[in-house]
């Protein structure tokens, strides 16, 4: 079975850290990019950062650039978020997605809440 399973969210409090999981199972993350993307409460799903597996090239949103890092591991198959100094407004369930280089195929995870509350 395709698809991609997100683990990891949970309460954290402001200025702390979490690091969310995406495992892929059923096809290999190779030739993809991957993406992490949220959604807070009645706003839309927007991107944060992805990263391209051929080369390991990254790219992070300015809302959280320097402080979420995207990382892959190939053993596992799966990425990871990295999320320090968590502000409220990081309060979102995020997603990850993968999609190939040329669009053909793309593949979503169900999602995982982050809560960043004191």
């Amino acid at each position: 079975q395709v698809q991609l399973v997100e683990s990891g969210g949970g309460l954290v409090q402001p200025g702390g850290s979490l690091r969310v999981s995406c495992a892929a199972s059923g096809f290999t993350l190779d030739y993809y990019l991957i993406g992490w993307f949220r959604q807070a409460p009645g706003k839309e799903r927007e991107g944060d950062s992805c990263i391209r597996s051929s080369d390991g090239s990254t790219y992070y949103a300015d809302s959280v650039k320097g402080r979420f890092t995207i990382s892959r591991t190939n053993a596992k198959n799966t990425v990871y978020l990295q999320m320090n100094s968590l502000k409220p407004e990081d309060t979102a369930v995020y997603y990850c997605k993968a999609v190939t280089v040329l669009g053909e195929r793309q593949y979503w995870g169900q999602g995982t809440q982050v809560t960043v509350s004191s």
